[in-house]
């Protein structure tokens, strides 16, 4: 009998997890974690929030230092 990868056994257990508890399950933990989150580290998440996204593009005087 051959064994199982790692990656099988993950995807495995996310497909039996899905169909038990369907897929509201992911949202309802998802929302969960993220308000822990928001709780633990309230005085990060405004650097979070800049860091993330699309980068601010350089301004005029950033180019014409000297």
């Amino acid at each position: 009998m051959a064994g199982m990868t790692v990656d099988e056994a993950g995807r495995l257990g996310g497909h039996t997890t899905r169909e038990r508890y369907g897929t509201e399950f992911y949202r309802r933990i998802g929302k969960v974690g993220g308000q822990r989150t928001a709780e633990l580290y309230r005085d990060l998440l405004k650097e979070w929030g800049r860091k993330g996204g699309r980068p601010k593009r350089p301004v005029l005087d950033e180019y014409m230092r000297e």
